[in-house]
């Protein structure tokens, strides 16, 4: 069940936050400092909005950190938490127990899954779907309609936290428009992932993939070319 503001159980709201006309929220949510809320969204119960980051003394997402926005008629679940810091577009759907930490900007439309775990520092363009349990490592950059499945791994650092030159080197994935990215894919740091691309189930990705290319396997290898019917162009 969700209440309106006046009415939720539980609620707990930053005097300086901003609710929007229309707003619901379900029981025991958090508001922080700063937040924005648009009209219309659905927050589901024990979710934790505006969330200040909490770092190690080695961390290396250090950074200067705003408030939370949420545009129009956006839907968190259950157990969500969105840091400080991150904007999220109109329409967005945010899946129960799912993490979005701080200077993220996620465009409109966008489905972010079931336990997904978004880092500091990623873009995702308008309409893409993230799907439940994937891992979006920080400074991952995922474009316009992009759909990542399942389970997907995304990795930043080939140094894997050994060596100060690591710092200049690490950079996530870029994954370009309408490329599709299979259940259980690994996409090593700083690769390419080509516009309208396809990986296949269970590929570990350690090279760039060219535009329009299906590739498969461990280590992935190009297989065929996307047909012209599944690209996001293509006529009726």
């Amino acid at each position: 069940m969700m209440w309106p503001a006046h009415a939720a159980p539980g609620l707990v709201v930053a005097p300086d936050a901003s609710i929007g006309p229309g707003v619901l929220f379900g029981a025991n949510v958090t508001v922080h400092e700063g937040t924005v809320v648009g009209e219309g969204s659905s927050i589901g119960d024990n979710a934790v909005l505006g969330k200040r980051p909490v770092l190690s003394a080695r961390s290396t997402s250090a950074g200067e950190v705003g408030r939370l926005m949420l545009g129009r008629e956006v839907r968190i679940s259950a157990g969500a938490v969105l840091s400080a810091g991150s904007e999220l577009g109109d329409d967005c759907v945010v899946g129960d127990l799912a993490t979005v930490r701080e200077r993220v900007a996620v465009g409109d439309g966008v489905v972010i899954g079931r336990g997904v775990c978004i880092e500091n520092d990623v873009e995702i363009g308008a309409w893409t779907t993230i799907q439940t349990n994937a891992y979006i490592t920080a400074g991952t950059v995922l474009e316009e309609h992009v759909f990542i499945a399942p389970g997907v791994v995304t990795t930043n650092d080939n140094l894997m936290g050994r060596t100060e030159r690591r710092h200049a080197l690490k950079r996530g994935p870029t994954v370009r428009r309408g490329a599709r990215v299979g259940g259980a894919v690994v996409l090593l740091p700083g690769i390419d992932v080509g516009e309208e691309a396809f990986i296949g189930a269970g590929a570990v990705v350690i090279a760039d993939v060219p535009a329009r290319a299906v590739v498969v396997g461990v280590p992935a290898r190009v297989l065929r070319e996307v047909p012209a019917d599944e690209l996001l162009d293509a006529e009726a």
